[in-house]
């Protein structure tokens, strides 16, 4: 039995390159700079600047606190974007071993809505796509509400079964006039 289909995760390529790149300059100038103090030269004059500020500010200053909180901050952005998924408007659909598929939640709605309007009594329709959940908003206008939610009911679990998505999401369905 194989595993069951998991979520599209994006690949990230441009900001892990670019992450890199700036990650390989400062250590390069760092290493250039450290090179050139063992060969007894003078360090850089940012680095000696720098090492005057850090004599002259201690870790309680606020300027410090406050660039401190910054560069947290950026960290926990830059570890939210690196584990989180995100492809999150793919749907991973049950294909066969080997195969990876997917549709968008776009896709999704627009089907169910085209669904949901060959109901007889069905005016509008709006439909809401989420990973777990089919959000479904319409407007009856000659039917019973009660009869129009049941038929709705029908077809939109046909329509999700149809699809063959890996996680079928729950349907909520709101009939008004």
């Amino acid at each position: 039995m194989s595993a069951p289909p998991r979520r599209f995760r994006s690949v990230r390529r441009v900001p892990a390159a670019l992450s890199a790149l700036v990650v390989l300059a400062v250590a390069g100038l760092f290493l250039y700079d450290l090179a050139a103090v063992r060969a007894h030269r003078p360090g850089m004059r940012w680095r000696r600047e720098l090492a005057r500020l850090l004599e002259r500010h201690t870790p309680a200053d606020t300027e410090v606190l406050v660039a401190g909180g910054l560069l947290a901050l950026a960290g926990a952005v830059l570890l939210l974007l690196a584990l989180a998924p995100g492809r999150r408007g793919l749907l991973p659909m049950a294909a066969d071993p080997g195969v990876r598929a997917g549709i968008g939640r776009r896709a999704v709605a627009l089907i169910l809505r085209d669904r949901a309007m060959e109901v007889s009594g069905v005016r509008s329709v709006r439909v809401r796509v989420g990973r777990t959940h089919v959000g479904i908003r319409a407007t009856s206008h000659f039917r019973e509400l009660d009869d129009v939610r049941a038929d709705l009911d029908e077809v939109l679990a046909v329509g999700i079964g149809e699809l063959g998505l890996a996680h079928p999401p729950r349907t909520r369905v709101r009939v008004r006039r």
